[in-house]
């Protein structure tokens, strides 16, 4: 590792400068400034107005803009976004203060609004994109949240102190090639951004057909349903499954290791199961029937929001750790063999069930089913040959999907590092050789 010098937040090379964002001598800034104070519309005007959720994701998005009209023309000039201009979140929420959204081009009907910084670097002494990811860098380690002033629902940095911070200062040409490498990994975390919206929709579409249509383009027949292929039954879940309840365990014996007590704060939106800061364990004792046994099909029986999104989510119990079978959760088991799991699995995902399981539910800010309101369910249910098809369709876009997650996610721990070590020079561009995970 080169050698490295202490500033005020972090360490950089020994041979590398630091400046102060307010700094006159040389200007480290062409601009730091408020945004414009105008009448604006949700739907429609001549210019688009940026706002805090402009920058949500990280960059511009033009989509999650305002409206104005009847804008002077000077106003126009002074605020209209230009490429390399950095809008800097400095009055939100801790954990989104100090998010920026990076200008890559030059904007003709997109002004700069209140409620975010505009910061203009002053390319003799910053390459733009590598000063925006010197705030990503400072806000991940907590500057912000350092210099920040807190009130009741937000915090806010004024510019003065925003002015007063200390940032590395490599050679532009140094600068330039960091934010290229960063750049290079953020284009790859984009591409599988797209992947994964589009795979979404894909798998959305596909279960639409497949549970009207069907794959072997059959005549349709008319149901209480809709129309579903003529072949298929229309018969309710109750038929075909059995609902358990599970074992209320008492919270007192909640630990942060052990046996894991399934939550609803288990289950993904999507289907399947993650293991986050929500799971739960426990010391209390048990019976043997209430380990949920690798491939055991469970839904949520009780979601603690009231928009009622997870209700009836499916998973299935995967291997590897000691599961057991709570209270909030229902466990499924086949009546008979006119269907399966693996079929059902994706019925308790459609469109239609979810929208059953919020129409049915009670209770007001903790929402409710039960075993006898998902039994009433109906649903057209093909042969067991056409069932394993949709089931094999379907899980190869999941894996597809899965894949994209995966990458992605890698891709981000790959920037998270490589963010660390270039802004501190733990490791220099000429020392860096990396590949984008395949």
């Amino acid at each position: 590792m080169s050698a490295v010098k202490d500033i005020e937040f972090t360490q950089i090379a020994a041979d590398w400068n630091s400046i102060k964002l307010g700094e006159e001598s040389p200007q480290a800034l062409l601009a730091m400034r408020n945004g414009l104070t105008t009448k604006q519309d949700q739907d429609k005007g001549d210019y688009k107005v940026s706002r805090i959720e402009t920058i949500g994701s990280g960059w511009i998005d033009e989509t999650r803009v305002r409206f104005a009209s009847d804008v002077r023309e000077k106003d126009v000039e002074n605020y209209r976004i230009q490429k390399g201009d950095i809008l800097f979140s400095h009055i939100n929420s801790d954990p989104h203060l100090g998010k920026t959204g990076f200008a890559e081009r030059d904007y003709e009907d997109l002004l700069h609004g209140m409620n975010l910084l505009l910061i203009r670097a002053n390319p003799d002494v910053f390459e733009a994109e590598f000063l925006n990811r010197v705030f990503q860098y400072y806000r991940n380690i907590g500057v912000f949240i350092s210099i920040c002033s807190r009130s009741v629902n937000q915090s806010s940095i004024n510019q003065a102190k925003l002015k007063a911070v200390e940032v590395p200062l490599p050679p532009l040409p140094e600068q330039k090639k960091i934010a290229h490498i960063l750049s290079t990994v953020q284009r790859a975390i984009e591409a599988q951004e797209r992947i994964i919206q589009t795979t979404t929709e894909l798998k959305k579409a596909l279960m639409h057909k497949l549970f009207t249509e069907g794959l072997r383009h059959e005549p349709q027949k008319q149901t209480e349903i809709g129309p579903v292929p003529e072949s298929w039954e229309v018969v309710k879940l109750g038929k075909h499954i059995q609902i358990a309840h599970g074992y209320a365990f008492k919270g007192e014996f909640f630990v942060t290791d052990g046996p894991t007590v399934l939550t609803p704060g288990n289950f993904k939106l999507d289907g399947g199961l993650y293991w986050g800061k929500r799971t739960k364990y426990t010391t209390e004792s048990y019976e043997p029937n209430v380990v949920l046994n690798p491939g055991k099909l469970v839904v949520v029986m009780t979601d603690l929001t009231p928009t009622a999104k997870l209700l009836g989510g499916p998973a299935f119990i995967p291997e590897g750790r000691t599961i057991l079978h709570n209270q909030r959760i229902g466990k499924v088991a086949l009546k008979g063999a006119n269907t399966t799991l693996q079929f059902l699995y994706w019925v308790f995902l459609s469109e239609s069930f979810k929208r059953y399981m919020r129409q049915t539910a009670t209770g007001s800010t903790v929402r409710h089913t039960s075993p006898s309101k998902i039994y009433q369910y109906a649903f057209g249910l093909p042969s067991l040959e056409e069932q394993a098809q949709a089931v094999d369709c379907l899980a190869k876009v999941d894996a597809k999907l899965a894949n994209a997650e995966d990458k992605k996610s890698a891709l981000q721990d790959l920037f998270r590092t490589l963010l660390h070590q270039l802004m501190t020079a733990k490791t220099r561009v000429h020392e860096l050789e990396f590949h984008l995970p395949s």
